[in-house]
């Protein structure tokens, strides 16, 4: 097969140093499946390796490649894999690695899972890293009960939307955090409350069962707008002040009982298949900002950087 299209860079830096460049087609190997992308979203993590700001974890080495989450179609299957076929409509994760801004993928089938039925290919994919995130902060982090009170930061934005209308899909009481611009747009994802973050004093947003914090800052002061139990979950660092942003969240596990909690997805078939239900049930809905093609991926960059999303910015790739 003949190389195909990625989006790469070979160093750290602005947007602009993103390229679209050949690399070779990945061939499966008999326990992975090969994936023609139609789709991509561009995700914050990406622009913070893109920066440089995580080479303390993922290294140095160059020409890089972006990408975490896609749609598409299963081209091939490895001689060792049951239950996916030629042809199967799948989106898909791939953890803690990076490369679906590309016109293939190759994949194990437990990184997969149905793509939902009633979407496109650019709306499922708006959904997927999005709804993964959420799912894992409420129900396995959080384990947010009906009635809480929920406080959710960078409400607007492509995590944020679908933590939104998975927490009211929970039970729980919604309070957004979004620009002033955005705040009628959570109220339509299901917010039961939103407030200008910029002119909104925290005292007077009242005490949280769960609070979810999508932008990373000021950790700390967010913290004790915790009730006593409350539990909040950091889907991300403040990458600017990476060192002081995780001493916070140790500190807090030994002192006091609200406790921040932080992890690195990596899911698998079971929990995107019931983000796939999800979607099909009509429970959770496309947030989509803005389509770009493939050779436009540093403009997708630069305005998520510029602050302001309702939902994701998505490539289009197939």
């Amino acid at each position: 097969m003949s190389d195909m299209r990625a989006a790469l860079f070979d160093r750290f830096g602005p947007p602009e140093v993103l390229y679209v460049g050949k690399r070779p087609t990945p061939r499966p190997t008999p326990e992975e499946v090969l994936v023609r992308v139609d789709t991509a979203s561009v995700n914050g993590g990406e622009l913070l390796d893109r920066a440089g700001k995580t080479h303390l974890v993922t290294g140095r080495a160059f020409p890089r490649t972006s990408g975490i989450d896609f749609t598409g179609e299963v081209a091939e299957v490895g001689a060792s894999v049951t239950g996916v076929r030629a042809g199967d409509r799948v989106w898909g994760l791939l953890g803690r690695k990076t490369g679906s801004m590309a016109e293939y993928v190759a994949v194990r089938p437990g990184r997969i899972a149905p793509a939902p039925e009633n979407l496109t290919p650019v709306q499922a994919v708006s959904l997927l890293a999005g709804g993964a995130t959420a799912v894992t902060a409420l129900r396995e982090k959080a384990a947010v009960e009906p009635g809480e009170r929920l406080l959710v930061r960078g409400a607007s934005g492509g995590v944020g939307s679908v933590v939104v209308q998975i927490g009211k899909l929970f039970g729980a009481h919604v309070v957004a955090l979004a620009g002033a611009d955005n705040l009628d747009f959570v109220h339509g994802l299901g917010a039961d409350e939103a407030f200008d973050y910029r002119t909104t004093r925290l005292s007077e947003l009242g005490r949280f069962d769960v609070v979810i914090d999508t932008a990373g800052t000021q950790q700390s002061r967010f913290r004790q707008l915790l009730a006593p139990g409350g539990r909040m979950v950091a889907v991300t660092l403040d990458f600017n002040r990476p060192l002081a942003g995780l001493a916070s969240i140790l500190a807090s596990t030994v002192h006091g009982s609200r406790r921040i909690r932080i992890f690195s997805g990596n899911p698998g078939t079971a929990l995107l298949s019931q983000i796939t239900r999800y979607a099909e049930n009509g429970d959770i809905v496309p947030v989509v900002d803005t389509v770009h093609p493939l050779d436009r991926i540093a403009d997708a960059h630069r305005a998520l950087e510029a602050g302001g999303v309702r939902g994701k910015h998505v490539i289009q790739i197939g």
